[in-house]
């Protein structure tokens, strides 16, 4: 009895079901001559130039000259997240 109306309740708001065929088959279906970023589907010349999948919110930092990045939330502090990156690589966080 609950669960029918729950989940009525759920298709009714928009939600989209936990499934991950839609990214599988348009990754799979990208063309991209270069790298294909697995976060954004962007082409671009190597991993470390794939954008953040929400650069109003997040952070890019590069952690070696491998083409190791990641993106990190931002905080309200300016600075804050690069000090936190900084302190990790040096092994002090």
């Amino acid at each position: 009895m609950f669960g029918s109306s729950s989940s009525s309740n759920q298709r009714e708001r928009g939600n989209v079901p936990s499934d991950s065929s839609w990214y599988r088959q348009t990754y799979d279906s990208a063309t991209c001559s270069n790298y294909l970023c697995p976060g954004t589907l962007a082409c671009v010349d190597k991993p470390t130039h794939c954008p953040c999948a929400w650069p109003g919110v997040e952070e890019k930092f590069e952690l070696d000259a491998d083409g190791i990045a990641v993106c990190l939330s931002r905080s309200g502090r300016a600075g804050f997240v690069g000090r936190k990156v900084d302190l990790a690589r040096k092994g002090l966080l």
